[in-house]
């Protein structure tokens, strides 16, 4: 191979012209593999989708060869892939760093997938992942479609806006999502090879990205944009660099503090950040702290969720797996990492999701902090979005005008605790879940459940209080001012909102 992969854009073309002509879509590797093995394919078990493949007869053999090469990482003989890539001949894409020749054939070197969403089907291109080979990753690596890659996409807010960044960008699967609602997509990243990868996702898919080379912000030095979406090399380590697409450089967890904490120069008033971060966790009582001096010292409204809470063994032994290292290799480096988190003492390392906004005018900014866990749970671009609808509404609605509003209850189911007793069943607590909403779960007493029946959107706040107060004998202002903060904290969840 002479330089970066695909570094011809004649033979980009051709091969996405060779990929669409065999059917190497979502569809046609669905259809060729079957439900069964499809589905075991996605679960991480590949000998399935190798025996569907080798039944593949007909005009099916060649797109069955491309499964085998870029999704299986078998060694394919000399003239059947010269077959499947007709007219591209195997030297050249040889040399163009799509595959390598050896052991009596042809592997693949990239990892080239279909990737498929509401709309539309689009092909990925990154470098072969670790289960696919047999020795370690290359130090710039270049990761292709994860577990926390489609948690951002699915959390990104997709209202359409003019100029978007789309920070370490990797493969560029972002960027592709980003696409569709953005007129300029601009995208970064520290490795070349990244770039060069990035470039030909965006060129398979007839899009066109202003791809820049540079760490953090550097690239877009004195520029604002609506939407910054990152996936950085998070990872909390020593500041050793072995793999550029988890490893910053950077001691730490210094990688996500600088980009919570530089986002507001880069956005326009309004604009959003949504970034995945790890940080470091002293003390796991107080594990929210550090993120909280970051986003604080942004000036920028936040809203952090912590996904999970790993101990530090788990979270080296995630990643040193992560690298296809030897056992050997992989003990080595999991000891001397280990040895770093005890030295600085730490307890954990938080992970999850940090979004940003940029008030439109000065004021105090707007931050929670929490921990979302729960299946089911996962916060979506709808959700976000309803989320800030929902801060501005009780930001700019003060306790009377919510007294005087008309409350509509979401869909909730209402769940209870109780123990068996000498009266029977004893009910210690309860409470009402909006199904799907991250975090929207609230505490309820028999008042605030009474309450909550009764806001159909009919009748103002303030009078089904005066209401509960006068069955329950007690004075309706006493009950108005316990009620209120829940009813805030109902609406901030989604759990109420007002009638139109």
């Amino acid at each position: 191979m002479n330089g970066l992969p695909l570094s011809d854009p004649a033979v980009v073309d051709a091969l996405g012209a060779v990929l669409r002509e065999r059917g190497y879509s979502s569809d046609g590797i669905a259809a060729l593999l079957g439900d069964d093995a499809g589905t075991a394919l996605v679960g991480g078990t590949w000998w399935p989708a190798l025996r569907a493949t080798a039944r593949a007869d007909g005009a099916e053999r060649d797109l069955a060869t491309l499964i085998r090469l870029f999704l299986l990482g078998s060694i394919e003989a000399e003239d059947v892939v010269a077959q499947a890539f007709s007219p591209i001949s195997p030297p050249t894409l040889v040399d163009q760093g799509v595959l390598a020749s050896g052991d009596g054939g042809y592997r693949a070197v990239l990892d080239i997938r279909p990737h498929g969403s509401d709309s539309h089907d689009y092909l990925v291109v990154s470098d072969q992942d670790a289960l696919l080979r047999t020795r370690p990753l290359r130090h710039d690596h270049v990761l292709g479609i994860g577990g926390a890659s489609m948690s951002l996409a699915q959390a990104v807010i997709r209202t359409p806006v003019d100029r978007v960044l789309d920070l370490g960008t990797g493969c560029g699967i972002q960027a592709l999502h980003l696409d569709g609602h953005s007129r300029v997509v601009v995208a970064t990243d520290t490795n070349p090879r990244a770039l060069a990868l990035a470039a030909v996702t965006a060129r398979l898919n007839g899009m066109s990205w202003d791809l820049r080379e540079g760490s953090l912000y550097e690239p877009v030095a004195g520029e604002r944009f609506e939407l910054i979406v990152a996936n950085p090399p998070f990872v909390v380590g020593s500041g050793s660099q072995d793999y550029i697409y988890r490893d910053s450089g950077i001691s730490g967890d210094g990688v996500s503090r600088q980009l919570i904490e530089r986002a507001a120069d880069h956005l326009e008033p309004g604009g959003i950040a949504q970034l995945l971060a790890n940080w470091i966790v002293y003390d796991e009582e107080r594990w929210d702290e550090r993120i909280g001096e970051w986003v604080r010292a942004s000036g920028l409204d936040a809203w952090v969720v912590q996904r999970e809470l790993a101990d530090p063994i788990s979270y080296i032994s995630l990643w040193v797996a992560d690298a296809g290292e030897t056992p050997e290799g992989a003990a080595r480096r999991g000891a001397a990492w280990l040895d770093w988190f005890e030295r600085e003492g730490i307890a954990g390392i938080g992970m999850g999701l940090v979004t940003l906004r940029k008030p439109v005018s000065p004021r105090a900014p707007d931050v929670v902090i929490e921990e979302i866990t729960a299946a089911g749970q996962e916060v979506t671009g709808f959700e976000a979005q309803a989320w800030w609808a929902r801060r501005d509404f009780l930001r700019e609605h003060t306790d009377d005008d919510l007294l005087a509003a008309a409350l509509s209850t979401s869909p909730v189911f209402l769940e209870s605790q109780s123990l068996p007793g000498e009266q029977g069943w004893q009910q210690i607590s309860a409470s009402v879940t909006r199904p799907g909403g991250p975090g929207a779960v609230l505490g309820v007493d028999e008042v605030m459940t009474a309450l909550l029946a009764g806001c159909r959107g009919e009748v103002p706040l303030g009078t089904l209080i005066e209401l509960l107060a006068s069955y329950h004998g007690v004075e309706g202002a006493a009950l108005a001012e316990a009620a209120l903060p829940v009813v805030r904290e109902a609406i901030g969840r989604g759990i109420l909102f007002a009638a139109e």
